[in-house]
């Protein structure tokens, strides 16, 4: 069966629900965040997206094309770190490219989408200290040294910027 992969994983934004969704992302989230963000395993898959993608570089050009380049910019500087929404996250990635990372680390599509939109603005953000993007291919080593940090920072960094 083909995918389309322009089309949008459906996310219910009511009030009622959003108010439900932070609750249970929050309680999904400590759960999950160690057994995605916490290791090796974890590094070197994302290790590889960044790869398929052409390192940051690559990325900081997907992003561009996905009209985001400005929320992208946002997470190498040195300032505020523009929020990422799933829907953007999975133009800018492909869905083809999100549905192979969930089957490696084991998610369902729905649940992995907002997790990556909550830490990967803060993973490049990481990776680019200084405000510019100095190491276009970082390994599999500083990944997972990144991952920890963010870890390390707790969850309250994800919704506040740098930290």
């Amino acid at each position: 069966m083909e995918r389309n992969n322009s089309a949008p994983v459906d996310f219910d934004s009511s009030p009622h629900h959003a108010g439900n969704l932070m609750g249970l992302f929050d309680t999904l989230a400590k759960q999950a965040m160690g057994g995605l963000l916490g290791g090796a395993k974890q590094a070197d898959m994302l290790s590889g997206l960044m790869s398929e993608a052409g390192g940051l570089t690559g990325l900081k050009e997907r992003f561009q094309q996905a009209g985001l380049g400005e929320v992208f910019a946002s997470w190498v500087s040195t300032g505020e770190n523009q929020p990422l929404q799933p829907s953007q996250l999975q133009g800018a990635l492909g869905m083809d490219n999100i549905e192979q990372l969930a089957a490696r680390v084991g998610f369902d599509v729905k649940m992995l989408l907002p997790l990556l939109s909550q830490f990967f603005p803060q993973i490049i953000d990481k990776l680019t200290p200084n405000g510019s993007i100095e190491n276009a291919h970082p390994s599999a080593d500083q990944l997972q040294d990144v991952l920890a940090s963010v870890m390390k920072s707790g969850l309250g960094s994800f919704f506040g910027g740098r930290s």
